[in-house]
């Protein structure tokens, strides 16, 4: 079976996304576009990622938000989480699957030091985005990255752009080489009844 199909897909009956019209479309109206999707949208020429960021109708300020606007599976939305390293107040982005939630011990363990949540201000700071559409790369400061493994499930994902209108795709391991950075286990085991899932920042 195919990564980022599943038997009973409730998204087979919709109609695919075509990811050649979404650059197509957003090369013509960059100009256009707020300011942080036009800096993804930049970073994600000058490292030569062939498909540019699109703006949806409605805020994707979830994973289920974003999902829905896209037709596709939650898992297949790449959440951006920011964390504030209490050590050295760095910010620590963890990118993870949309249908998973971030376990913040084994990010300690990947970091090295306890971890904190991020407020609006942290976040806006360090990244440059505004939380609902941080995306995983053209941050204003770089920050400590890791990458959920559990994106390699897919084929195609899907990240924020620089606000929550602007979204990008990319395959998991496009990911590791916009970011350099690692692969890993961050998440808590998936239960069948688990709880609403975190927003993105």
């Amino acid at each position: 079976m195919a990564r980022g199909k599943m038997e009973g897909d409730p998204t087979e009956s919709r109609p695919p996304v075509d990811l050649l019209e979404t650059t197509r479309m957003c090369g013509a109206e960059l100009k256009n576009l707020p300011e942080g999707v036009q800096r993804v949208a930049a970073e994600l020429q000058r490292r030569g990622h062939p498909h540019l960021p699109q703006m949806l109708d409605d805020a994707a300020r979830t994973a289920q938000q974003a999902a829905d606007a896209l037709g596709i599976l939650v898992g297949q939305v790449a959440k951006s989480i920011i964390f504030r390293r209490k050590s050295d107040d760095a910010a620590v982005l963890v990118v993870t699957s949309g249908d998973r939630r971030v376990d913040e011990k084994k990010v300690e363990a990947h970091v090295g030091g306890k971890i904190g949540r991020a407020d609006a201000e942290f976040v806006k700071s360090r990244t440059g985005f505004s939380i609902g559409g941080v995306s995983p790369v053209a941050h204003a400061t770089p920050p400590v990255t890791l990458i959920d493994q559990d994106l390699l499930r897919f084929d195609v994902v899907w990240a924020a752009a620089g606000h929550p209108h602007g979204v990008f795709p990319l395959h998991p391991t496009d990911l590791q080489r916009l970011t350099g950075a690692p692969v890993v286990d961050v998440v808590q085991a998936p239960v069948a009844d688990a709880s609403a899932p975190q927003a993105a920042a």
